[in-house]
């Protein structure tokens, strides 16, 4: 086995039941990994959620902690990172009970565009503020389904769990966020 290919399966724990039995067993090796198989999709998410990075990688640290000081609760029916982006989630809920956070209701700033030309760069931001712009008007419970859909690429059933909801409820709210948006962006066409 090649150097990367020995990195690549050192970073992917074999199945969630080994994932379990290591967090059972406060297993430093495979913490180590976890973090960095799930850093940047983690992080990414904390602050698309809070807003402020500071707070994200407070967040981000605190999750890591639960993850080690609640292991033994992970049982391995589900994905690891259904129970990560859980535990991240309830943080922040908890951490906007505690202050005026403004949390779901910010998205992360318009990332930086590049492209081959400035006329491309010019066009693909127009179209992106215009997006955001939408995305920014639908409700906070809406856009967070959306941001764990196409932004953290998790399935439904997965998001259902994260958000501890029926599956039903998390389908209408991607329907609904996804009509709305059609709609806006169909009505803001020049």
């Amino acid at each position: 086995m090649g150097a990367a290919a020995q990195y690549f399966s050192d970073l992917v724990p074999p199945d969630a039941k080994a994932v379990a039995r290591g967090l059972r067993r406060r297993d430093p090796d495979l913490l180590d990994s976890l973090i960095q198989q799930y850093q940047y999709r983690l992080y990414r998410y904390l602050v698309s959620l809070t807003g402020v990075p500071e707070t994200a990688e407070d967040l981000f640290q605190e999750t890591w902690i639960r993850v080690l000081d609640r292991g033994h609760q992970y049982d391995g029916k589900s994905k690891f990172e259904t129970w990560l982006f859980a535990i991240a989630r309830h943080l922040v809920i908890d951490l906007s009970r505690k202050k005026t956070l403004q949390g779901l209701d910010l998205l992360s700033d318009e990332p930086e565009m590049s492209g081959p030309t400035a006329w491309d760069a010019v066009v693909r931001r127009e179209t992106e503020s215009r997006v955001q712009a939408s995305v920014e008007q639908l409700p906070a419970a809406y856009r967070e389904v959306l941001l764990l859909r196409f932004q953290e690429d998790l399935s439904l059933d997965e998001i259902a769990a994260v958000l501890a909801l029926p599956l039903s409820t998390v389908k209408s709210r991607l329907y609904r966020s996804l009509e709305s948006m059609r709609v806006q962006l169909r009505g803001n066409q020049p």
